[in-house]
């Protein structure tokens, strides 16, 4: 499994737990201080990548699962990840795009409005996954959290 942009490590120790112990769990992100934080705060909780996730140092098919955490806002392409992590994921690994917060309640807290063209929106996503080798399986999107499914085609 991979975190993709896993940040400070937050969600590894959860994703190590799912995975058991004959599973294994790698971390990727682009900072450096940000995997030194995930390794200091939940060590041996994942193999850490110094790695952007448009290109990823692992071979094609590796992946049973990839969970990315507020990842997709933060992509300069995200057509090209998508594209990435679906090339490192076997056929049927299962892809889940999460945020703690729904889309509507995280641009009010920000003062602004959703607007049609916000690349999270079902209608917008659904494609840019099918185009990345990504069949959008469940979308939810609440006040209380965000989670698209995804299973690789």
């Amino acid at each position: 499994m991979l975190d993709a942009g896993c940040g400070t490590g937050r969600a590894l120790p959860p994703l190590r737990a799912a995975v058991g112990p004959e599973g294994r769990v790698l971390g990727a992100d682009v900072t450096p201080e940000m995997l030194h934080e995930a390794a200091t705060r939940h060590p041996g909780a994942a193999d850490l990548l110094l790695a952007d996730c448009a290109r990823l140092p692992l071979p094609d098919g590796t992946l049973d699962a990839v969970f990315a955490a507020g990842l997709l806002s933060h992509l300069p392409d995200p057509a090209r990840a998508l594209g990435e992590l679906a090339r490192v994921a076997r056929p049927g690994a299962r892809l889940a795009l999460f945020h703690p917060v729904g889309r509507a309640a995280l641009a009010a807290r920000h003062g602004r409005a959703v607007t049609p063209d916000d690349l999270r929106a079902e209608p917008n996503l659904r494609p840019l996954l099918a185009a990345a080798g990504w069949r959008l399986t469940s979308y939810t999107d609440v006040d209380d959290r965000y989670l698209a499914l995804a299973e690789r085609t």
